[in-house]
């Protein structure tokens, strides 16, 4: 039983004075809004964006640092001017591989056990990729073991041992990766999107089979690390608590007597620069559902209308109020997600996209729906309150890509790997608030071409209202994974 109610008294008189004070609002000029749009909003204040000090080390080693005292870590993270783009499509794999092995293969200097017995101890991590654009090796530790485990983290990018035991490890993984490759429908969609996009024989659409693998032998991790990771192909970025002059001069002992390697001259990635539309399936019968995707070739992030796309997409597919969702998910309810960009890269083109997942007896249907959205964004252009809302809404959010200068260093040497301005992340506020409806419009124009579209289907043959080839002629795409080579062959 509670013991502590109030005395009917003073609950009397803190009623009384409540409505006293709701008595006086008015007078005070405070009205409660009734609709949204009656909602004022003071203006965005200035945001201070930290720029990393840049320091270049003699051998061309790109420095970039901020230092945080928040906490007393510090985080590392070096990008490689590598990537799988550049593997041989007789090699396929060998970038990943490589990657993984930086890191699982020990140094010269201590074994896989070792290096991840002395990491355990120090509450310390260090984890190395090799993506399509780039390789990454990122570490953290605490501020007082810094000194002592860059050292290790220096051995694991100069002086990989590319053990061959954990190289089989290694491999037998990615055989697993590829004998699984056409397990998830969505896994199946955004890959074979890609092959129709930039073509099947381009690097960015090529992926590992199990002959790949196969031929990866320990030297091709050898060259290949000697071929790529250099000083003068590197930027590393530094945050944490630290003193810059103490860091620059650990920094310089670990990696400054590195040579330089020979000059940069890295083949263009080659993509299908007219890629042919058309309706494209992939039969996959033990899924109710089909997966959908229409779209064509995108932009790169330098593009001129940059500013524009952006609230463009957010127009079309940004939250519970663009067109894409309020449309297809809430008005024909046809799926539980639904996407869409003209999607960008940094160094290539990459793709326009509208997705979704629809129940096999609307494929059609949600496929129509996909493509009046896309044309509606250029006969039924967006109207200046779309306009207005999407880009309060991408300001109002800014902050969250700038609240940790962990975040905004990352941000900067991305824009320093790829040769961007380094007041990128600090123009990217005025760009957007400088965008017009006229030129929202005119971008969705110019870089929407639903005539043009690829169409890509995965899901089952049966139970579909309507066929395909209603939307034109179909390829039948085929996913059949080659078997391993025969022992010996």
């Amino acid at each position: 039983m509670r013991t502590d109610r109030r005395a009917p008294g003073k609950t009397l008189k803190a009623l009384a004075g409540l409505a006293g004070l709701a008595l006086l609002l008015p007078a005070l000029g405070v009205a409660q809004a009734t609709k949204v749009s009656q909602l004022k909003f003071p203006p965005l204040k200035q945001l201070s964006i930290p720029q990393p000090e840049r320091v270049v080390l003699k051998n061309g080693l790109v420095v970039m640092l901020i230092e945080d005292h928040e906490l007393p870590l510090v985080d590392a993270a070096m990008m490689v001017h590598t990537g799988q783009r550049l593997e041989p499509t007789s090699k396929s794999g060998l970038a990943e591989i490589t990657g993984e092995m930086l890191r699982t293969g020990g140094t010269t200097r201590m074994s896989s056990a070792e290096l991840d017995d002395f990491l355990d101890g120090k509450a310390a991590h260090i984890e190395s990729t090799i993506e399509e654009e780039y390789g990454r090796v990122t570490m953290d530790c605490l501020k007082g073991d810094f000194a002592e485990v860059l050292k290790i983290y220096a051995d694991v990018l100069r002086r990989p041992a590319f053990a061959e035991e954990q190289l089989k490890v290694v491999k037998s993984l990615a055989m697993s990766g590829v004998a699984r490759q056409n397990d998830s429908q969505q896994d199946i969609l955004f890959r074979e999107f890609k092959r129709v996009i930039y073509g099947r024989e381009s690097p960015y659409s090529r992926f590992p089979t199990f002959a790949s693998i196969m031929g990866v032998q320990r030297q091709d991790l050898v060259d290949w690390h000697q071929t790529y990771f250099h000083p003068d192909r590197m930027v590393l970025g530094l945050v944490g608590d630290f003193n810059r002059d103490e860091v620059l001069k650990l920094v310089e002992e670990a990696f400054g007597d590195w040579p330089r390697g020979p000059e940069r001259n890295d083949p263009e990635t080659p993509y299908d620069k007219t890629f042919k539309p058309g309706v494209y399936y992939v039969e996959k019968n033990d899924v109710p559902q089909s997966s959908i995707i229409i779209g064509e070739l995108g932009v790169m992030n330098n593009n001129p209308d940059y500013y524009a796309l952006e609230v463009m997409n957010k127009v079309m597919a940004g939250g519970f109020y663009s067109r894409l969702f309020s449309n297809i998910r809430s008005g024909k309810a046809l799926t539980y997600t639904v996407f869409g960009e003209v999607g960008g890269e940094w160094d290539h083109p990459g793709t326009t996209q509208l997705y979704l997942s629809t129940k096999a007896q609307t494929t059609g249907e949600a496929i129509e729906a996909l493509l009046d959205q896309a044309r509606k964004m250029t006969t039924v252009p967006p109207t200046d309150e779309e306009v207005r809302k999407r880009k309060n809404a991408i300001l109002n959010a800014f902050v969250f890509q700038v609240d940790s200068k962990r975040k905004i260093l990352n941000q900067q040497m991305v824009y320093e790997f790829y040769g961007y301005p380094l007041d990128w992340l600090s123009r990217y506020r005025a760009g957007i608030e400088a965008v017009t409806p006229e030129q929202v419009r005119a971008a969705a124009a110019k870089y929407l071409h639903p005539d043009r579209f690829a169409i890509l289907v995965v899901g089952p043959s049966k139970g579909t209202d309507k066929p395909l080839s209603t939307f034109g002629p179909v390829t039948q795409v085929d996913i059949t994974i080659p078997p391993p080579p025969a022992a010996g062959k």
